[in-house]
């Protein structure tokens, strides 16, 4: 499934609901099936700068695509982080790297997010996308 398909798989997941509740709620359950993170991960080194919670990253590469992993010690922001791996992972680097994440517009999530959890969620984007330029060879 490419990018922009998971994309719009999500911008249908949140079309079902109109109160932002509910769409807060299903971000939440998005982290709690986030696939479960190292503890041996959570280092200084993978910690991303930049955000109001503790949020990790890693990033391998196998057979030509990006695996990310990730976690958070805040819920709605460990949601948010499932969105993202679930978008960016199992790519290219370069299909990474030319990604237009349009999604976080269309779910209305920055509007609905403080200045700081929006700066969040750019950080985790540059972290993700400079991993992506570091495993292109």
């Amino acid at each position: 499934m490419s990018i922009n398909e998971i994309q719009d798989e999500i911008i249908e997941e949140f079309s079902v609901f109109d109160d932002w509740m509910d769409r807060y709620q299903l971000i939440v359950d998005y982290g709690r099936d986030l696939k479960k993170f190292d503890e041996a991960d959570r280092t200084n080194q993978n910690l991303i700068e930049g955000c109001q919670s503790n949020v990790w990253f890693t990033a391998k590469i196998e057979n030509g695509k990006v695996i990310y992993r990730g976690d958070s010690d805040a819920i709605l922001v460990k949601g948010i982080v499932a969105l993202l791996v679930r978008v960016l992972s199992d790519h290219t680097p370069k299909e990474i790297i030319d990604a237009d994440l349009y999604f976080i517009d269309k779910i209305q999530l920055r509007e609905h997010l403080s200045p700081t959890r929006n700066n969040g969620i750019l950080a985790m984007l540059k972290q993700m996308k400079l991993y992506a330029l570091a495993l292109n060879n």
